[in-house]
């Protein structure tokens, strides 16, 4: 069974599990995708699967005669698994002058510089630019699990009729996934009677608002570890030139939709004080990657402009 990692987090037990547990939380929190998104375990390196395309034809026939054969299609995809992870180091100096509490903040931050880094990978991946991650939704969103926002070159102002045309691309659709300004707009878009939309709110795992659409959560790509956008107004619109837009994801977190992979759980380990400099060593790593199991378990809604949202 695929689990969030705050799901997983509490089945953590022992010293080194408790450990385990906490980065895992840390990094849930630090990340709307990383908290909502579920993982599966999987052998090896690597994940091959058939997803459906092509559904087998049926049909009537009269008495005494044949059915027409027909048979489905599928692709066959493997997911390799990418390694994650790093090195979180504390002087000997600080826990000396500050006690062994302070340990914790120095990791806490790197560890949050890690979800973050691996958000945007979820978001933003491409292998064929960086080989050691894994591609993102953006790649992965192609064809017919991508709605243009409308007919302008550059980019159109969000409506909310594409935003349903979004959700209604994807099977059994569970989150949204944007930047905060179109967080922003959305809500704004609700107050005013001339647009409207169904804007509710809602607590996630930690006790902080969740915004939801159409009763779906929507979930926040907001900034990287070196503090830039995830998901910016500069990706190109229709044209494929002009560069000022945004795009909004539709994804269904389900065991037979969006996943993130795993070789085991994260990989917590407490090293102590290391030879080569005097530094207490914590080594986290994640032989993880991320794979869409049925096709319309995530769409794009791109070339969004930062404009009023419209009905």
């Amino acid at each position: 069974m695929a689990l969030t990692l705050i799901e997983s987090a509490k089945l953590a037990l022992g010293r080194d599990e408790t450990l385990k547990a906490t980065v895992m939380e840390l990094y849930a929190k630090a990340s709307d995708l990383m908290q909502y998104i579920p993982f599966e375990n999987i052998p090896g390196r690597a994940q091959t699967f058939n997803r459906e395309q092509i559904l087998p034809t049926v049909g009537f026939r009269g008495v005494n005669e044949a059915y027409s054969e027909g048979s489905g299609t599928v692709d066959q995809v493997t997911e390799n698994l990418a390694i994650a992870g790093g090195d979180l180091d504390v002087d000997a100096f600080l826990i000396k002058t500050g006690g062994a509490d302070m340990r914790g903040p120095q990791e806490a931050m790197k560890i949050k510089a890690l979800s973050l880094s691996l958000t945007k990978t979820m978001v933003k991946g491409d292998v064929a630019t960086t080989p050691k991650e894994f591609d993102g939704l953006q790649v992965r969103c192609i064809g017919n699990q991508r709605v243009v926002a409308g007919t302008t070159a550059g980019g159109d102002a969000l409506t909310l009729t594409k935003l349903d045309e979004l959700i209604d691309t994807v099977d059994e659709p569970t989150h949204l996934l944007m930047n905060k300004t179109m967080r922003r707009r959305m809500s704004a878009a609700a107050r005013l009677t001339t647009v409207g939309g169904y804007i509710t709110y809602d607590l996630d795992a930690f006790g902080r608002r969740v915004t939801r659409y159409n009763d779906l959560p929507i979930l926040v790509a907001d900034k990287d570890n070196n503090y830039d956008d995830i998901m910016p107004f500069t990706e190109t619109g229709l044209d494929g030139t002009t560069a000022v837009s945004t795009s909004i994801y539709a994804l269904s977190f389900a065991e037979n939709g969006v996943v993130g992979l795993q070789n085991g759980a994260m990989d917590v380990r407490d090293m102590g004080e290391i030879d080569t400099k005097p530094v207490f060593r914590t080594r986290i790593e994640w032989y993880m990657g991320m794979a869409i199991l049925r096709a319309r378990a995530a769409a794009r809604l791109y070339s969004i402009t930062n404009a009023v949202v419209a009905a």
